[in-house]
């Protein structure tokens, strides 16, 4: 579509309204005990031709401090982007590159939001409910909620919150630096979210899973 709406565009956002609102009643949240070794990151982004979403997933050894699995996928473009349902947009390419990965990891973190959406279902949530897996939202930026800046030490984080709801975490990954925004994707709970994440941050404010699997993007954009 390159950015041309269809013509059925209106009964198009309302099934995945409705598609969104089938998979948070099934978004189990579990404490992750203990923290899996073996982390994915999955990543993706559009084409330097406009045309295809890009995706990559990794798998990260965080007791090691190394990678040890790279896959790719490549997928034609179907839909523009309408803010709030980036999963549909780019969902297809993500689920192509971890179905390719043979490791045995434990959780896999997305570069998005999770809970942390107008429906509760963002791309974090959708990719790990269809996975069935574990899956934590990590985005660099706030979609939605308000927040109290953490304070400036890392491993800091204060709550997101949207209304009286508790939607993620801001936390501080590295002292003195813009913090991240965490949040549930599926079968695990905000602590162990949090938790995860800092246990794959080394020098750098984004865990390394989503960090290398963004890299391996930028190699593969063509």
């Amino acid at each position: 579509m390159h950015g041309k709406l269809d013509p059925d565009w209106p009964e198009i956002i309302q099934r995945w309204k409705q598609t969104q609102g089938a998979l948070r009643s099934r978004l189990i949240v579990n404490p992750l005990d203990p923290l899996p070794v073996l982390v994915a990151g999955a990543d993706c982004a559009l084409s330097r031709d406009r045309m295809a979403i890009v995706a990559a997933a990794v798998v990260y050894d965080r007791v090691e401090g190394r990678i040890v699995e790279i896959r790719h996928a490549r997928r034609r473009l179907e839909f523009p982007y309408v803010p709030g349902f980036l999963s549909f947009r780019e969902g297809p390419a993500v689920l192509e590159a971890v179905g390719k990965l043979k490791s045995h990891w434990g959780v896999i973190c997305f570069d998005g939001q999770g809970l942390a959406h107008p429906r509760r279902c963002g791309l974090a949530t959708h990719m790990s409910i269809l996975l069935d897996r574990p899956g934590i939202g990590v985005a660099k930026s706030r979609f939605i909620g308000e927040f109290d800046p953490p304070p400036m030490t890392a491993g800091a984080m204060t709550p997101l919150r949207d209304a009286d709801e508790t939607i993620g975490v801001v936390l501080r990954t590295r002292s003195n630096v813009k913090p991240i925004f965490v949040s549930i994707g599926h079968r695990v709970d905000l602590p162990s979210a949090a938790a995860l994440t800092m246990a794959c941050c080394t020098r750098y404010r984004i865990p390394e899973p989503t960090r290398q699997a963004d890299i391996e993007v930028a190699r593969r954009r063509g």
